[in-house]
């Protein structure tokens, strides 16, 4: 994956590996990207293992309250070590009930089956037309382009996947916060004939005031990843006006509780969700679909998200991974996370 954070052709991920006392293993998944999250293997790791692990062990798993309280008192931040250990949670707690973790959280909204978009890197004009021409023939029916540099080369590169797909499959664009607010203008009054339906992250995280200059300058429909981590930042897009949806994911709010909190946040002011990826592997994917399933807000029939990560890994750590079949996703409705990792494969892998 080519983006305005750089070039990404490596995942080291981290996984937690929960046992009870009567014998259920659960699992969870910290899928750190340094550029994007500021989470490392090695830190999230420690962070595990040397503070989170010894203040948690003999909790009890359904005392989520507690558990999220702990782990918040204890660090700031790092959202996705903690989705790592409260996945193991859900996972074990489904376990037991013998029901997937999308029925604990209420029940199913939408069926188990997903339609994703595409995120095509930032590659040279002809051969991001040459992907995307093959992945509308596939079946995608939304192509996401990375932007975020020189405003002129990401404007050859947009308008050669436009002309690849044709006008009735969507084109939405990704900048990953790459572009200052005069490169934004540029491109997206060159940009005007494209039909974009979709401007992601244009500005960098955090700049809620230049955004919405941006977006109302150009009649734009924003959509807000990076300046949205925790409800603070919730609240500051909405009371600024400056998105007209917000991308969430577990791992990105430190869970699936806080991840669905700020979807209801976010419904109380008309702004709908969709779902984001840091190309999940097995147990996070699974994870991603457990709360699209279950969670009104995450309005993906809209604004399609993706959940295709495992797909990009050259092989699963699971018995049973989610069905992928080009541009759908499945969630299988057995107990847990609803994916059973292979615990000896994962210690013939395992890094530290």
């Amino acid at each position: 994956m080519v983006s305005a954070l750089g070039r990404h052709d490596h995942s080291d991920f981290v996984l937690v590996r929960l046992t009870t006392d009567d014998g259920l293993i659960g699992a969870g998944e910290a899928t750190v990207t340094p550029r994007w999250s500021g989470e490392t293997v090695w830190g999230a790791a420690a962070m595990i293992d040397r503070l989170f692990a010894p203040a948690l062990t003999g909790m009890n798993c359904d005392d989520l309250d507690s558990i999220e309280q702990r782990m918040d008192q204890l660090a700031i931040g790092n959202w996705f070590a903690k989705a790592a250990i409260e996945m193991a949670c859900w996972d074990v707690l489904g376990q037991a009930a013998g029901k997937p973790v999308f029925e604990l959280l209420g029940g199913a909204v939408r069926p188990l089956q997903i339609r994703n978009r595409f995120s095509l890197g930032a590659y040279e004009p002809d051969v991001a037309a040459e992907r995307a021409a093959r992945l509308t023939e596939a079946g995608f029916q939304t192509i996401k382009v990375k932007v975020g540099g020189k405003p002129g080369d990401d404007l050859e590169r947009v308008r050669a996947v436009r002309r690849a797909i044709g006008a009735e499959c969507q084109l939405t664009i990704d900048a990953n916060g790459g572009w200052n607010f005069t490169q934004a203008h540029c491109f997206l009054k060159e940009a005007e004939d494209l039909d974009i339906a979709w401007v992601e992250q244009p500005l960098p995280r955090g700049d809620y005031t230049e955004t919405k200059k941006l977006k109302e300058r150009h009649s734009i429909k924003v959509l807000a990843d990076e300046s949205c981590f925790d409800e603070v930042q919730m609240r500051e897009l909405l009371i600024h006006e400056c998105c007209d949806a917000v991308t969430l994911y577990p791992g990105k709010h430190g869970g699936l509780r806080k991840a669905r909190s700020l979807a209801a946040l976010a419904a109380k002011s008309g702004i709908p969700c969709t779902i984001g990826s840091n190309l999940e592997w097995d147990v996070g994917a699974a994870t991603m679909m457990q709360f699209i399933v279950s969670t009104k807000n995450v309005m993906i029939e809209a604004i399609p998200g993706d959940c295709l990560g495992p797909t990009y890994h050259e092989f699963s750590i699971v018995r049973n991974p989610l069905e992928i079949d080009g541009p759908m996703t499945t969630l299988p409705d057995s107990p847990g996370l609803g994916v059973e990792v292979d615990w000896e494969l994962v210690e013939r892998h395992r890094l530290i």
